[in-house]
């Protein structure tokens, strides 16, 4: 139908849940902006609805693996239905955060010290830490999940080894990297221009699952972030850097941390979350533009061969 919006959300990822929220909060606003909407939740044989339905444009409200990843884009590029957010290899790229921080590292963006760990390691484990002269507190996470999903801060070698042993059995490839403390900064990016930063003070450990989801967790947003005017502008330009280092389309939102006057770029996200708690949406009400009109932004920037 030539005139409809496809928004597709759900799909088989942990972040199905959240996902349902973004989706139905971008239905509204395209509702409201006057477009046919059209829900499928992007499991069983969604495809086969897609080619039957042949919408305008999906918008693609998914999160997490097989939503984000380059997979749902290359069903979209394979079937020639133009679609919201970075395309195959950008959005491949963004949600393995070893390839990326390769990416960022050559584009001298800083990032946190890090290594790979493959599940079939079997050499000394804390020698390799002491290699890569990473100190406790350390950080491990999967390399490709998202809303800090699987993320745990081990203060010594019993917490890490046993939360380790958690992640080896759901996942092939683990990031440890080293815990860097300071401000939690948030860039978002709309196509060519880095919109604004939000600063984030969570009441939890770090910004985790329920910080980000969780209206109970009360993490205190700050818009603008409280850093100096030369800072800000600085985390800006990197948040746009990081936009184009991995060749992204839409809209983003890069993950820092602020320490010792410096940016450490944890991750950049190509399909930032789009509910009520969302920092994408708050950092673009501030800029004037309205959830409306980023949404109603977002499907008229959508192509193919993204």
């Amino acid at each position: 139908m030539k005139n409809l919006i496809v928004v597709l959300m759900g799909g088989i990822s942990g972040e199905r849940k959240i996902s349902f929220l973004s989706g139905k909060s971008c239905s509204k606003a395209l509702i409201k902006k006057g477009y046919k909407v059209k829900e499928i939740d992007a499991k069983g044989c969604f495809v086969d609805k897609l080619k039957k339905i042949n919408p305008k444009v999906v918008f693609n409200a998914l999160h997490g693996k097989y939503g984000e990843d380059g997979f749902t884009q290359a069903i979209l590029e394979s079937i020639n239905i133009p679609y919201t957010h970075s395309g195959v290899l950008s959005s491949s790229l963004a949600m393995d955060k070893a390839l990326s921080r390769n990416i960022f590292k050559k584009n001298k963006i800083r990032v946190p010290k890090y290594f790979l760990l493959k599940k079939s390691y079997k050499e000394n484990f804390v020698n390799k830490i002491k290699t890569k002269k990473i100190k406790f507190p350390i950080v491990i996470k999967p390399v490709n999940e998202g809303s800090s999903l699987g993320v745990y801060i081990c203060e010594n070698k019993v917490h890490l080894n046993k939360n380790l042993k958690k992640l080896k059995k759901k996942y092939d490839k683990i990031l440890v990297e080293e815990y860097i403390p300071g401000k939690e900064i948030q860039a978002a990016v709309m196509g060519n221009k880095a919109l604004g930063a939000i600063e984030l003070i969570p009441k939890r450990k770090f910004y985790d699952y329920k910080a980000k989801y969780s209206s109970k967790a009360k993490t205190k947003h700050i818009m603008p972030a409280q850093i100096s005017k030369t800072k800000y502008k600085e985390v800006l330009l990197l948040a746009k850097k990081a936009h184009k280092s991995l060749g992204c389309r839409g809209i983003t939102r890069s993950d820092f941390r602020f320490h010792k006057n410096k940016f450490y770029l944890l991750e950049t996200n190509t399909q930032p979350g789009m509910t009520k708690l969302s920092l994408v949406p708050e950092i673009a009400k501030y800029c004037g533009i309205s959830f409306e009109d980023l949404v109603m932004w977002i499907v008229k920037d959508a192509s193919n061969n993204r």
